[in-house]
C-alpha cells in the first residue's frame, strides 16, 4: 500500500468546479471563446468540431501545471493513427500565442475513425529530450482541447502499449478504445482531473488520485528544468536499451515498466508542490489503477471475465447485491456487461444463471457460456439452484432453460470452463473432480471425464489440448480433444501445489497458478496448507514441466492469464497485488529477464483499491482487468466485493478474433 501525502486542508475531490489557480477549466472557457471569435472572423467559413467527429480544426491552449511556466512558442503537432493498424502520419502543426492558444488544422481526417492526438513541445532547442512534451487525444466530440501535464500522463497510460520510438501506432478496437480511459483520467476540455479519478469508487477511496498527481509532479518539475527532463527519460528507460525520444514516450514508458527506477521518479516528484495530496513514500511501481462498480448496486462478488471482440467485458457475479456485509446474501442471478471504458452497460438474467463462480467463455459463434456454481453466503434461506450452465446470445438472451440451465453430463459444482475452436464446451465439476465436455456446444452429447482429479478447477484450451487443474489432488490434466489423456495420468509433482488458475500462451504452453494454500467448498472444504504460492509451466507438448517459480510478490495465486507477448499475470487472493512474470519470450520483458523472472516487484503491482482477488484478463487496449471477489476481511454472510479494476496500460494487448456467428 502507498502512503499519501496529507494537508491540514483537505482538497475537495467532488464538485461542479474543480479548477484552482494551477487549473485551466475557467481560463479555458474565455480561451475558446477568444480562440474561436478570432477563427471565425479571420476565416469566415471555420465552425468547431461537429459531433459526428468531423472537422477541418480544432482550438486549444497548452496550459501547465505547475506555476511560472512560459506558454508561448509551443510547437503543436497534430496526429492521426489509423484504427486498420497504420503508423501515425502528421494531419497538422502550428505554434501557441503569447496566451499559449492555438488553432491546428486537422485535414479531412474522421475522428470517428482514427485516434487524433496532439504533441505540444516546448520551447528550448532540437534535443526533445531536453524540454516537456505534451500530449492530448482529442476525442471524437471535442471542439477543444486543453494540453498540460495531465493529459500527457492520461495520455502515456492510455497509449502506453501502442507508442513507441515512431509515435502512436495500433488497430481497432483497442486503440480507439484507449480514448475512452484516457477520458476516466484527465478532462480532455479543461484540462483537469476525470471524474472517474476523482470520484467514487475512487477518489479519496484509494491512491490512484494521488498517484496520478505525483506522476503530474514529475513532469512539472521538467516544465521548469531540463535537467529534470533528463532524469525523467533517464529512469523510464531504465530497464530498456530503448531511449524515449520526448516525455511523453517516457511516460507512456514508464507505464509498461513501472517499476524501474521508481524511487529516481519519486525524488523528481518531491521537487514541485503539487495542487493536491501527492504520495508520501516512493512507491515500488508506478502502476495506475481505477475501479469500477457499474451502477453501485449490482457487483457483489465478481468472479471472472470474458472480453467480445469489441473490447466489452463480460462478468460473472457470485452473490445478490448487498450493500451490508453482515446481511445474509444467496446466489446472483445476473450476468453483467461493461463497456471497455468501463462503464456498465447491460444485466443480463434467466438462463438458470445461479450464483456463477469462475467459469465464463465465449463460443466461436458469440454465444456465453457461463457455469453456476451456486454461491450462496451463510445465513441464505435456501441453497439456489446450482449444478449446471447457462447460455446467452451477444445481445444478453438467455438460450438456456429459464430455471435449470443446461444440467446434463453430471455437472456437479461446476467452476472453470473453456471453448474449443470447434465449439467443445470443457467444464471443470469441483464436487466430484471430474470433466463436463458438450461436445459442438450440444448438451444431448455430453461425456463426462473421470480422471482421477480431486477438486477439477481451472480449464483452458491450448489449440493443441485441453488443460484441467485439480486443486486437492495437486496435479494437472492434459486432454486430448477426444477426451483421452495426453500421457497415462494427470502430471503431478513438487511442481505443482494446490493448482487453480490455468493460461495459455499464444504458442500453447500453459502457466499453472499454484495457490499454495486454497481449497474450495465443493460443498465440503479439504484441509491443507502449504507454501507461498507459484507459477508452473507445461510446454506445448504437455508433458514437459519446469518450475515452480516465485517472487513478484506472489503470495496466493488464484486466477491466471497471459497477455499479448505471451507474458504471465496473476491475480493473488490476499495482499492486494497482482504478480507478473516473464513468458516463453523472453525478448519482450524489461531487462535481461529469463522464462520464469518475476517482472513485478518484490511487493509486486500493489493497489489499496484491490480486495481478494481472482479472475483477471488482458484487454484489447493493454488493461489488465481484476476481478475484486471477496473483500479483504469477509463476513461469511456477504464476503462479496463489489467492483472491477483496471490497471491502465500495463500489459501487451490480447485482440480477440471475430466471431463467426
Amino acid at each position: 500500500m502507498r502512503n499519501v501525502v496529507r494537508q491540514d486542508q483537505p482538497h475537495p475531490i467532488e464538485s461542479d468546479d474543480r479548477t484552482s489557480t494551477r487549473s485551466p477549466g475557467r481560463r479555458m472557457i474565455g480561451a475558446v471563446a477568444l480562440v474561436t471569435a478570432s477563427v471565425l472572423a479571420l476565416a469566415g467559413c471555420w465552425a468547431p468540431a461537429e459531433p459526428d467527429g468531423e472537422a477541418s480544426a480544432v482550438s486549444g491552449a497548452v496550459v501547465p501545471v505547475v506555476d511560472g511556466a512560459a506558454v508561448s512558442g509551443w510547437e503543436v503537432s497534430a496526429w492521426s493513427a489509423g484504427a486498420e493498424g497504420e503508423p501515425a502520419s502528421q494531419i497538422g502543426s502550428t505554434s501557441s500565442d503569447r496566451d499559449g492558444e492555438f488553432v491546428v488544422d486537422l485535414g479531412s481526417v474522421s475522428r470517428g475513425d482514427d485516434l487524433v492526438y496532439l504533441l505540444a513541445t516546448a520551447p528550448g532547442g532540437d534535443d526533445t529530450t531536453m524540454t516537456a512534451t505534451f500530449a492530448a487525444i482529442i476525442p471524437a466530440d471535442a471542439t477543444a482541447v486543453v494540453l498540460n501535464e495531465r493529459t500527457t500522463i492520461a495520455a502515456g497510460y492510455a497509449l502506453a502499449q501502442f507508442t513507441g520510438p515512431d509515435g502512436v501506432e495500433g488497430s481497432a478496437p483497442g486503440l480507439p478504445n484507449a480514448a475512452a480511459m484516457y477520458t476516466n483520467l484527465v478532462d480532455a476540455s479543461t484540462g483537469d482531473y476525470g471524474a472517474v479519478l476523482t470520484s467514487a469508487p475512487n477518489g479519496t477511496q484509494t491512491e490512484a488520485l494521488p498517484t496520478f498527481t505525483s506522476l503530474t509532479n514529475i513532469l512539472s518539475a521538467c516544465v521548469v528544468d531540463a535537467d529534470a527532463c533528463r532524469a525523467l527519460v533517464d529512469a523510464a528507460s531504465a530497464r530498456s536499451d530503448q531511449r524515449s525520444v520526448d516525455t511523453f514516450r517516457a511516460f507512456a514508458q514508464i507505464a509498461r515498466d513501472p517499476s524501474a527506477a521508481a524511487s529516481a521518479l519519486y525524488d523528481l516528484s518531491l521537487t514541485v508542490a503539487g495542487d493536491r495530496p501527492g504520495l508520501m513514500a516512493a512507491p515500488a511501481a508506478w502502476t495506475l489503477a481505477l475501479r469500477f462498480d457499474g451502477d453501485g448496486q449490482t457487483l457483489d462478488g465478481p468472479g471472472n471475465f470474458a472480453i467480445d471482440p469489441d473490447g466489452n467485458i463480460w462478468v460473472n457475479n457470485n452473490y445478490e447485491y448487498g450493500a451490508d456485509p453482515q446481511d445474509p446474501t444467496c446466489g446472483s442471478d445476473l450476468l453483467l456487461k461493461f463497456a471497455p471504458g468501463g462503464e456498465m452497460v447491460g444485466k443480463y438474467t434467466g438462463g438458470g444463471l445461479s450464483g456463477s463462480g469462475f467459469g465464463i467463455a465465449f463460443d466461436p459463434s458469440g454465444q456465453l457460456w457461463v457455469s453456476n456454481f451456486g454461491f450462496a453466503g451463510e445465513g441464505c434461506t435456501e441453497q439456489p439452484p446450482h449444478n449446471s450452465v447457462s447460455l446467452f446470445s451477444i445481445e444478453g438472451e438467455p438460450l438456456s432453460p429459464p430455471v435449470t440451465g443446461f444440467t446434463a453430463g453430471e455437472l456437479a459444482w461446476p467452476q472453470g470452463m473453456d471453448v474449443t475452436a470447434a465449439g467443445d464446451v470443457w467444464n471443470a465439476n469441483c464436487q466430484t473432480g471430474t470433466v463436463t465436455v458438450y461436445p459442438g456446444g450440444d448438451p444431448e452429447q455430453a461425456m463426462t471425464l473421470d480422471v482421477g482429479l480431486d477438486q477439477a478447477f481451472g480449464v483452458v484450451d491450448t489449440g493443441q489440448h485441453v488443460v484441467v487443474s485439480g486443486i486437492a489432488s495437486s496435479s494437472v490434466a492434459v486432454f486430448n480433444y477426444d477426451g483421452t489423456l495426453v500421457g497415462d495420468a494427470p502430471l503431478a509433482g513438487d511442481e505443482f501445489v494446490l493448482p487453480m488458475g490455468v493460461a495459455s500462451d499464444p504458442e500453447g504452453n500453459v502457466w499453472v497458478a499454484n495457490s499454495g494454500s486454497t481449497t474450495l467448498p465443493c460443498p465440503t472444504r479439504p484441509i491443507s496448507s502449504g507454501p507461498t504460492g507459484s507459477i508452473a509451466l507445461i510446454d506445448a507438448d504437455g508433458q514437459t514441466v519446469s518450475g515452480p517459480f516465485s517472487g513478484g510478490g506472489i503470495t496466493r495465486p488464484w486466477g491466471i492469464t497471459t497477455d499479448g507477448n505471451g507474458n504471465v499475470w496473476v491475480a493473488n487472493f490476499s495482499d492486494q497485488r497482482v504478480s507478473a512474470f516473464c513468458g516463453t519470450s523472453p525478448d519482450t520483458c524489461p531487462g535481461s529477464l529469463s522464462t520464469g523472472d518475476p517482472i513485478s516487484p518484490d511487493a509486486g503491482y500493489a493497489f489499496d483499491g484491490l480486495v481478494r482477488n481472482t479472475g483477471l484478463i488482458v484487454d484489447p487496449s493493454g488493461n489488465l482487468w481484476i476481478a475484486n471477489n471477496w473483500e479483504e476481511v469477509p463476513l461469511q454472510t456477504n464476503p462479496g466485493g463489489h467492483q472491477i479494476v483496471a490497471f491502465v496500460g500495463l500489459a501487451a494487448p490480447v485482440e480477440v478474433p471475430p466471431f463467426s456467428g
